[in-house]
């Protein structure tokens, strides 16, 4: 598919995706960037995309804030959201049996491979299902079989399904609302609605899901379907969509995810290091990768940090956005670190996605991974802790004043699997060694780690 890059004018859009969306079906890898509207495929090796990037002041010096030099001013802000199926430069990860490059790859099977929502569930002993809760899903364009997606999904793993005139009992609510229009169906948004709906279903089968589509990938028009999102009364905002870095002026942006009542879970990214926006506004919840090894019956085998032959988890300090008190003690630098948390993302122990749109003529199955399976995922738990905090009389796990970030820092921090190994994210590391590595703590690769067994009755019982 072709690559756009980010646009220099405030009104464009956001021109990529940041959705790492993966089909894994064997060992060979192929690449398909996954620009909006794209058309073409490309191949190429697995691995590291591409030389290392810094960021430059107007004149082209390299600025890195924290080495203490200046920081970058006149940034262009960004006019379109990457979705998850990679950043603009990072693109569609596909791995496929026998595939040569004079035949054409099946990037789907008729059966579903990947982590059921079984297995995810049994690796962390959710005991909430996410009942009487709502969860928000904020994507672009329009996803045409988004309902008739989530059946097929709900159905093969047994699951609720959605409420119809129909079914009325032992279901949930899905819908989809367009509050300002669509400008058309893209296969690639399509492909990033039907991973996010149905990673949340799966760890919170029981929580209401809307998805709301904005317009088009411009920011603007996300932040409008984000708002809508939040004027709905949804408890926990997913998102796995943003900028390609960070911009001046940011922080005027900040203020959407500020909510009450609701949290935002945006990804990280799969670029690595530095990371991007949303995800470094500190009212909102950011979600790292890492690879995930599960048993049959569910258990944790290993986990380490995602990195780098299909992708590295986004992370890093931002250059606009200071150190927020819930980070104080953990994070030595003076501006916000990303991720928070982590979720498996890996493309080789991804999800089983049903998606009709599908991608370069392919639909079906698909096995995908990347960040944006992980705040889906958050999503769902966060959905879990919150209906338990209901229960307990507890108000929900929310941004204003980062609540729910001082909830989570202030946990022990047993309630997390520490990530202390695997590659560090270093295809963009534009910082020092300390702050590009997985260690014990905090860190901005892997964050405060991955959800520990119980983790919905942990962030439960937080106040």
């Amino acid at each position: 598919m072709r690559e756009r890059r980010p646009s220099t004018s405030l009104g464009g859009r956001l021109s990529g995706r940041r959705r790492r969306v993966a089909v894994v079906v064997a060992s060979v890898a192929l690449a398909a960037s996954a620009g909006v509207g794209g058309a073409t495929a490309t191949t190429k090796p697995a691995g590291n995309d591409g030389p290392p990037r810094v960021l430059t002041s107007p004149g082209g010096t390299p600025s890195d804030a924290r080495s203490g030099q200046a920081r970058p001013a006149a940034v262009a802000v960004p006019q379109a959201a990457h979705t998850g199926s990679g950043w603009t430069t990072h693109p569609l990860m596909a791995s496929v049996q026998g595939w040569k490059s004079e035949t054409t790859p099946q990037l789907t099977r008729t059966t579903p491979t990947g982590y059921t929502p079984a297995r995810l569930r049994a690796s962390l002993h959710l005991t909430g299902t996410g009942k009487g809760q709502t969860v928000a899903v904020v994507n672009a364009f329009d996803n045409p079989y988004a309902a008739q997606d989530l059946t097929t999904y709900s159905k093969q793993f047994g699951l609720p399904v959605p409420c119809t005139k129909q079914v009325k009992s032992g279901c949930f609510t899905f819908t989809v609302a367009k509050p300002y229009g669509v400008a058309g169906a893209d296969p690639g948004w399509a492909l990033e609605s039907s991973l996010d709906v149905q990673t949340v279903h799966a760890l919170a089968p029981e929580a209401n899901i809307v998805l709301v589509e904005a317009r088009d990938n411009a920011f603007t028009s996300m932040f409008q379907a984000l708002d809508y999102a939040a004027g709905l009364g949804a408890g926990v905002i997913s998102n796995s969509w943003g900028a390609d870095g960070e911009f001046d002026g940011e922080t005027g942006a900040d203020r959407h995810c500020a909510l009450a009542s609701a949290l935002c879970v945006f990804s990280a990214g799969d670029n690595g290091n530095p990371g991007g926006y949303p995800s470094y506004n500190p009212y909102v919840l950011s979600v790292g990768g890492t690879t995930l090894g599960l048993t049959q019956d569910g258990e944790v085998d290993f986990e380490v940090a995602w990195c780098c032959s299909t992708g590295a988890t986004g992370g890093g300090v931002s250059a606009y956005e200071p150190r927020p008190a819930y980070q104080d003690g953990v994070n030595p630098d003076e501006h916000r670190g990303i991720p928070d948390v982590s979720f498996n993302a890996d493309p080789y122990t991804g999800v089983p996605v049903y998606d009709t749109a599908g991608v370069n003529g392919q639909n079906g199955w698909f096995q995908l991974g990347g960040t944006s399976a992980g705040a889906p995922a958050w999503a769902g738990i966060v959905a879990a802790a919150d209906q338990l905090r209901a229960k307990a009389k507890r108000p929900p796990l929310a941004g204003a004043n980062s609540q729910a970030q001082k909830l989570i820092y202030s946990m022990p921090h047993t309630a997390f699997r520490d990530i202390t190994r695997g590659a560090s994210n270093l295809i963009q590391c534009t910082g020092e060694v300390r702050t590009c590595r997985a260690k014990s703590g905090y860190d901005t690769v892997t964050g405060w780690g991955s959800p520990g067994s119980g983790i919905d009755v942990a962030l439960a019982a937080a106040r």
